[in-house]
C-alpha cells in the first residue's frame, strides 16, 4: 500500500498489494488517467508518449495548446460538461449566469494517512495506519468551485475506495446538476459488460454482453437500488472466465437512484461512470457549502471472476459491514409470514415458538400484521403500536417466547404510510406527493418524506419504544414500494431536485440512530425481497433478504448471481413450504436445506403442520447449520461453473482460509436420461496438494487428487432437483 507523487512528471501512483493505478497532469492542467493493472515501476516515468497519436477532426482543444491536448481524446480521470469532451461526463455545475459549462483543471493534491468519514453516508473504514488517501483538488475555472477527488488504498486489499466532494469556494450560489462518484477510462474497448438484471422475486441474474461504440448501461429512478439492476458493474475481457482474465468492477455504496453509463468513443476508448442518477438530482450550494458523493469501490483482478468476487467479499466484510454480527453465527430463525400471513394471534405465535424451540430453532420473527388494525396490506402502516385484538399483551407474549429459549424479532416497514392510519390523519403533509396532482399507490401505500427531520424523529421514537420495552433483538426492515411523485412540501421549488437524495440520507440517519441506541440489534434489510440489496445498506445491516422467491430451484441462480459482489453471510436464505408459494414447484426438504445453507439460513413455513419425517429433517438441518455455518460465513467462496448458476448442474465451494477444510455443494435442477453430465467429477479448489483429506468421513484422498481429478458424483445426481454435499477435512498423514 503506497501513494507516490512524481513531481517531475506530475504523475500519481496508487499502489495496492498487487496493482498500480496511475494518472498524470498534462500540459493543459487536465488530469489524465493512464493505467490500472499489475504493478509498474513509478521511478523516472515520462508519460508524454502515452497518448492517442491522432489529429482528430472536430476535436476542440484548449486555446494556446495543440490538438493532442484535446479533451475529446485520451482517457481522463474526471470529465466535465461543455468544455470540449463530448463523451458522457462526470460533472456538471450550473452558475448564476445560467451556464452549465464546467471545467476540471488540476489545482493541488494532498496525501494523508487514514481516510475521512463521509458525513451522513456509508463509507469504507480502516484504522489510520492501515489505509492511505490521496486527495486531488480540481478547479472549475468558470466559477472557482473546487472538485476534490478522493482515492483510498488499504494495507490488506486491492480495492480502491473513491468519492468526490464539491466545495463552493466562490462567492456565488451554484447548483450541482451531475456529480458521479467514479470515472474509469481505458485506451481500448475490448470488454464485455457484466451486470445484474432481474425483477421482483427473480433478482440479480448475471448478464454479459460485448460493448460497442455508443452508450450502454442502465439507470434507476426508483429511489432505491431496485430489483431490476444493482448499483454495480463489471468490465471483463471477452475471454475472462471464473479462473482467468482481466475483470474490472465498481460498486456504489448507495441505496437510492443511480446511473451506470459505459461509452465507447469513435476512437474505441471506453469510459465507465457510476454515481447518483442525474435525472433525479440537483443540489444547491451557497458560498462556503460542500457536497459529498456516495463512495464507490473500484476492484480489479487479472485472475478472473472468482478472484474478483473474493476481493469484493473480503473488502465488504472487513471494511464496509460494521455490525458486531458480521463474524458471528446468526440466530437460526423462523419467520411466521408464510405460516400465517395476516391471520394470527398470540396463541398461534406461541405455538409456533414452542415447536421451533423443540426443533432447535433459536429465534422467532413476527412479520407483518402485528400493529394498528392491520388485517391486510391496505391499512395501518405508520401506526407502530400493537394491535391488541390480535395480541392482548405483547410484552407477556415475548416473555413467554423467551422462556422457551428463543430470541424474538419484529417486522417494520418504517418508510411507508397507509392512508388508513392514525399517522396519516395527523400528518398528511408527511407524504411524498405533488400537491393538487394525482398520486401513485404501490401495494396500496404511500411513501413518507424521509428527508424531513420530524419524520425520522417520529419513527425513531416509536420504533425505539417497541424495541426497548419488548426485548426485541432482531428487526426485519422492509420497503414494499418505490418512490413516485418525488416532491417535498418542506423544500422550495428550486430545491426539489434534492428530495430523492435527502430521502436516502433520512433512511441512513434512522438506521444510524437505532444502532447507536441499540448497538447489538441485528437488522435484516428487505425490499420485497432483494429490491434494496446494495453495499450502502450493508454498512448498517449485515444481511439482506435475498429474494421473495424462496424456491430453492430458483434460488441457485439468484444466490450465485448475487455472489458476483456480495458474500454468503449477507444473503437472507430460508427453507419454505412446498409446493412453493411463489412458483408452486415442489423439491425435496433436503434440497431446500442444501441451498439455504449458502445464506443466513432459517425457515418460512408452518412447522406445527410438518410431518414427523419433516421434523426429523429439520433437526438434521439445524445440526448441519451449526456444523457448517462458520465455514460458509468465513471461508473463501468459489463458483465451480461458469454462467453464475444458470446451468442445470452447478457446483460451488467454501474453503477455510487456512485450507483445513472445505464444503462443496453440487446441485442439479433437471435430470436428462443418459445425460453424460449426470456423472460429474467435483473438484475441490484451493486446498493443499500434499495434505491428506477425509471426504464425508468415508475415505481419504490427497489434496492434489481432490483439486485436479475431483470426487465422483455418480451416485449423487439422479432425479429431479437433487444435490450432493462433500465435506473434506485435513487429517494427519
Amino acid at each position: 500500500m503506497n501513494i507516490i507523487y512524481n513531481e517531475e512528471n506530475r504523475a500519481f501512483f496508487l499502489e495496492t498489494s498487487n496493482y498500480s493505478y496511475v494518472m498524470f497532469v498534462d500540459k493543459a492542467d487536465s488530469l489524465r488517467h493512464l493505467y490500472y493493472g499489475k504493478k509498474i515501476d513509478h521511478r523516472n516515468s515520462d508519460f508524454s508518449t502515452y497518448q492517442m497519436a491522432t489529429d482528430l477532426s472536430f476535436a476542440p482543444y484548449p486555446e494556446n495548446f495543440g490538438c493532442l491536448e484535446s479533451l475529446s481524446i485520451n482517457p481522463r480521470e474526471f470529465s466535465a460538461f461543455g468544455s470540449g469532451d463530448y463523451r458522457v461526463n462526470a460533472c456538471r455545475i450550473a452558475k448564476e449566469n445560467g451556464t452549465e459549462v464546467t471545467s476540471c483543471h488540476y489545482k493541488s493534491y494532498e496525501i494523508f494517512d487514514g481516510k475521512k468519514e463521509i458525513k451522513g453516508l456509508p463509507s469504507s473504514f480502516a484504522d489510520t495506519q492501515k489505509c492511505r488517501t490521496l486527495a486531488i483538488t480540481l478547479e472549475d475555472r468558470f466559477s472557482g468551485v473546487e472538485i476534490i477527488l478522493y482515492y483510498t488504498v488499504f494495507v490488506d486489499s486491492d480495492v480502491i475506495a473513491r468519492s468526490v466532494k464539491v466545495v463552493n469556494s466562490s462567492n456565488q450560489t451554484v447548483q450541482i446538476k451531475n456529480l458521479m462518484s467514479l470515472q474509469l477510462d481505458f485506451f481500448h474497448s475490448n470488454f464485455d459488460m457484466v451486470y445484474h438484471c432481474g425483477i421482483w422475486a427473480n433478482e440479480r441474474h448475471v448478464n454479459r454482453v460485448g460493448i460497442k461504440q455508443g452508450i450502454q448501461g442502465f439507470k434507476n429512478s426508483r429511489g432505491s437500488s431496485g430489483h431490476q439492476h444493482n448499483p454495480s458493474f463489471v468490465l471483463a475481457s471477452p475471454s475472462a472466465t471464473e479462473n482467468c482474465g482481466d475483470v474490472y468492477g465498481a460498486m456504489l455504496l448507495y441505496s437510492g437512484s443511480y446511473s451506470v453509463e459505459i461509452e465507447v468513443s469513435e476512437l474505441s476508448e471506453t469510459r465507465a461512470l457510476i454515481g447518483i442518477n442525474p435525472e433525479l438530482f440537483s443540489w444547491e450550494l451557497k458560498s462556503g457549502d460542500e457536497f459529498h458523493t456516495p463512495e464507490a469501490l473500484l476492484i480489479y483482478s487479472e485472475k478472473g471472476f472468482t478472484d474478483f468476487s473474493q476481493k469484493s467479499h473480503n473488502f465488504l466484510m472487513e471494511h464496509v459491514i460494521r455490525s458486531p454480527w458480521k463474524h458471528k453465527k446468526r440466530p437460526l430463525l423462523i419467520n411466521n409470514w408464510e405460516a400465517t400471513y395476516f391471520k394470527f394471534n398470540d396463541e398461534k405465535i406461541c405455538d409456533l415458538a414452542k415447536e421451533a424451540a423443540d426443533l432447535g430453532i433459536e429465534m422467532l420473527v413476527l412479520d407483518d400484521g402485528w400493529f394498528g388494525h392491520r388485517n391486510d396490506d391496505k391499512t395501518s402502516l405508520g401506526d407502530w403500536f400493537v394491535d391488541t385484538t390480535k395480541i392482548k399483551n405483547f410484552k407477556a407474549m415475548v416473555q413467554k417466547i423467551n422462556s422457551f429459549g428463543l430470541k424474538f424479532g419484529l417486522w417494520f416497514e418504517p418508510e411507508m404510510i397507509s392512508v388508513d392510519s392514525e399517522l396519516y390523519k395527523n400528518h398528511p403533509d408527511w407524504v411524498l406527493c405533488v400537491p393538487n396532482y394525482p398520486r401513485s399507490l404501490g401495494r396500496t401505500q404511500l411513501v413518507l418524506d424521509m428527508g424531513r427531520k420530524e419524520v425520522v424523529d417520529y419513527l425513531f421514537d416509536s420504533m425505539s419504544l417497541m424495541i426497548a420495552e419488548n426485548n426485541i433483538e432482531y428487526i426485519k426492515w422492509d420497503m414494499n414500494r418505490n418512490l413516485t411523485e418525488i416532491f417535498s412540501s418542506k423544500l422550495p421549488a428550486n430545491r426539489q431536485g434534492e428530495v430523492a437524495h435527502r430521502y436516502v440520507l433520512g433512511v441512513y440517519e434512522l438506521h444510524e440512530r437505532l444502532l447507536t441506541r441499540f448497538p447489538n440489534l441485528l437488522i435484516e434489510g428487505c425490499s420485497g425481497g432483494g429490491g434494496r440489496f446494495d453495499a450502502g445498506m450493508l454498512y448498517y445491516v449485515p444481511q439482506i433478504w435475498c429474494s421473495d422467491d424462496s424456491d430453492a430451484y430458483e434460488r441457485i441462480a439468484i444466490q450465485l448471481g448475487t455472489s458476483l459482489f456480495y458474500p454468503a453471510s449477507t444473503m437472507g436464505a430460508h427453507i419454505s413450504a412446498c409446493p412453493n408459494h411463489q412458483t408452486r414447484r415442489s423439491v425435496s426438504f433436503e434440497f431446500r436445506g442444501a441451498v439455504a445453507l449458502g445464506g443466513t439460513f432459517g425457515y418460512e413455513l408452518d412447522i406445527t403442520k410438518c410431518s414427523d419425517e419433516e421434523k426429523a429433517e429439520i433437526r438434521n438441518q439445524v445440526a448441519m447449520y451449526h456444523k457448517f455455518n462458520d465455514l460458509v460465513r468465513e471461508g473463501n467462496f468459489y463458483r465451480m461453473n461458469e454462467n453464475f448458476g444458470e446451468e442445470s448442474i452447478n457446483s460451488y465451494a467454501y474453503v477455510a482460509k487456512d485450507k483445513s477444510e472445505a464444503l462443496v455443494i453440487l446441485t442439479q435442477k433437471i435430470n436428462v436420461p443418459c445425460n453424460k453430465q449426470q456423472i460429474q467429477f467435483v473438484r475441490v479448489p484451493d486446498i493443499d496438494d500434499d495434505a491428506l483429506y477425509e471426504v464425508n468421513g468415508e475415505y481419504t484422498l490427497y489434496g492434489s487428487t481432490l483439486k485436479n481429478l475431483g470426487i465422483s458424483s455418480e451416485r449423487t445426481l439422479f432425479g429431479h432437483a437433487t444435490f450432493g454435499m462433500y465435506h473434506v477435512v485435513k487429517v494427519d498423514k
